[in-house]
């Protein structure tokens, strides 16, 4: 691609961004009384930007977000050199040794001829680096519950405990699922026991997370492609409606569903 600069170009880029962030936090007011914490959920928000460009597949966007989460982490290395604490030459090379390290079969002596074998080794080494008493004591306690069971999922599946064959995993799906079914009989009368309903639910969804991961399905990002399908229809149906005008609180769901299998029909 001609678009694409050589390493010159790319380290001088990188220096004068390093130089643009000196100079606004010298001057700008904004830039001079951020911290790590104000920035803390600015970088959280620019992250799910990303997410959504990602799934998009606009590379333009891409491009755009990827930039502004390169100045979050230039800001929090600076913040970190005024601190005293670390700058970006000590961040990056410490990453530089992270990746030397949990890559022996490419610096060292260590075989490992699949994915899977590299994945496995990363977490034995980053278990022995973090002195964890539990291989799941490196994910994160704030990250989203459906993320959270898939890092869990994938970290026990890093020394070993997985199941062998797939249909193993979808047998313990259908036994999470009539489990959940005798918590909450859709079909009987009496009121159900919401605690137990609700354990025997959270079961059944870490089986199925459990069962896509087997199968190299991301849950996360099938669940979000799927919201956005759900949006996409939606507004499709607010529109048509407003155009025929018609109010969607006054329309029958049989209305309602007329304009849904259209927009079902447009993909």
């Amino acid at each position: 691609m001609s678009n694409l600069s050589t390493r010159a170009e790319q380290l001088a880029a990188f220096d004068r961004l390093l130089t643009i962030m000196d100079e606004l936090r010298d001057q700008c007011p904004w830039d001079k009384k951020q911290t790590t914490e104000s920035l803390r959920h600015l970088t959280i928000e620019e992250t799910f930007e990303l997410s959504d460009a990602i799934l998009e597949g606009n590379s333009e966007e891409i491009k755009k977000e990827l930039g502004d989460l390169l100045l979050h982490i230039v800001f929090y290395a600076k913040i970190g050199s005024e601190e005293g604490n670390f700058d970006i030459a000590s961040l990056t090379h410490s990453l530089c040794e992270k990746l030397i390290r949990r890559h022996p079969h490419i610096y060292g002596d260590t075989q490992a001829n699949d994915a899977d074998t590299v994945s496995q080794n990363w977490e034995k080494i980053k278990l022995q680096e973090k002195g964890n008493k539990s291989v799941l004591g490196g994910v994160p306690k704030s990250l989203p519950a459906l993320i959270k069971a898939m890092r869990i999922q994938e970290k026990a599946r890093g020394v070993g405990f997985d199941w062998e064959e797939k249909h193993q995993v979808w047998e313990k799906v259908e036994e999470e699922m009539q489990e959940f079914k005798e918590e909450f009989n859709a079909a009987a009368e009496e009121e159900i026991d919401k605690e137990k309903a609700t354990a025997e639910f959270g079961d059944l969804l870490f089986s199925l997370i459990n069962y896509a991961r087997f199968i190299d399905i991301n849950p996360e990002e099938a669940l979000e492609r799927t919201n956005l399908k759900f949006i996409k229809r939606f507004q499709y149906l607010e529109n048509a409606a407003k155009e025929s005008g018609k109010n969607l609180s006054e329309m029958t769901l049989a209305e309602m569903d007329v304009y849904w299998n259209e927009a079902k029909g447009k993909g």
